[in-house]
């Protein structure tokens, strides 16, 4: 591995790791980098282990504040959307996969936007909204781990404390990340040995750098960072096109 691959992936990882400490919406940023390091399609396999090694670290940490039941409520909905991206992401070409994580990641920033500009809003908390939210965020987590911004419609919804919202939607990912292993695995075969190995690399900035959201989490507002969060997704997003 270059060194200028290595150094531009432990940054990715590194924010990853801030991510999964409760700096929610930083995980566009990080699929925007490794995309654009190892491919679309590969980096989607090359991540997942990753996003797991931040999971086992997040529920560790947040374990006690765990809310079940809006986890189950949510679970089953982004399992079908899961299995639906296995199917249609199985057979898509590296332009066609490109494409198809670039416009994710725009409607994100979009829906973000949105969200920033009526923040005043009542969200619906019927059946029909939980299951849309859920196969969105499902479908958008197999096809490039993208699932954020659905996700975090959902979790807004429920109007959980903070770190009771952090701890469930950790406990939701760790769960429906394991769930995608077989599927990169055995069908779209982008989780192998050379993969691995790259995440064994990795893995240290991922440590270090939820060690260092974790202290952070407390200090800063979504607000202080909100607005270079939207641009840095949107110039991410512009440049899976390229």
């Amino acid at each position: 591995m270059e060194v200028s691959t290595f150094l531009l992936a432990s940054l990715a990882v590194f924010i990853l790791g801030m991510s999964k400490a409760g700096l929610k919406g930083l995980g566009i940023i990080v699929v925007a980098i490794l995309a654009n390091v190892y491919g679309a399609k590969a980096s989607t396999g090359i991540l997942l282990p990753l996003l797991i090694v931040g999971d086992v670290l997040a529920v560790s940490f947040y374990r006690k504040y765990v809310k079940w039941e809006y986890l189950w409520k949510f679970l089953p909905a982004m399992v079908v959307g899961v299995l639906i991206a296995v199917v249609v992401g199985k057979n898509l070409d590296e332009n066609a996969f490109r494409s198809w994580m670039a416009v994710i990641i725009l409607v994100s920033v979009v829906i973000l936007l949105w969200r920033d500009l009526r923040r005043k809003m009542s969200y619906p908390r019927n059946p029909l909204f939980t299951g849309s939210m859920g196969i969105l965020a499902g479908f958008t987590t197999m096809i490039g781990n993208l699932a954020g911004a659905f996700s975090n419609i959902y979790f807004l919804a429920t109007q959980l404390p903070k770190n009771e919202l952090i701890a469930t939607a950790a406990w939701l990912f760790f769960i429906i990340n394991l769930f995608k292993v077989p599927f990169h695995v055995f069908s779209w075969e982008t989780i192998t040995l050379e993969s691995l190995w790259i995440d064994l690399t990795l893995i240290p900035a991922a440590i270090v750098g939820f060690l260092l959201g974790k202290k952070l989490v407390t200090y800063i507002s979504e607000q202080n960072y909100r607005w270079f969060l939207l641009i840095a997704t949107t110039l991410g997003a512009l440049l899976l096109f390229v």
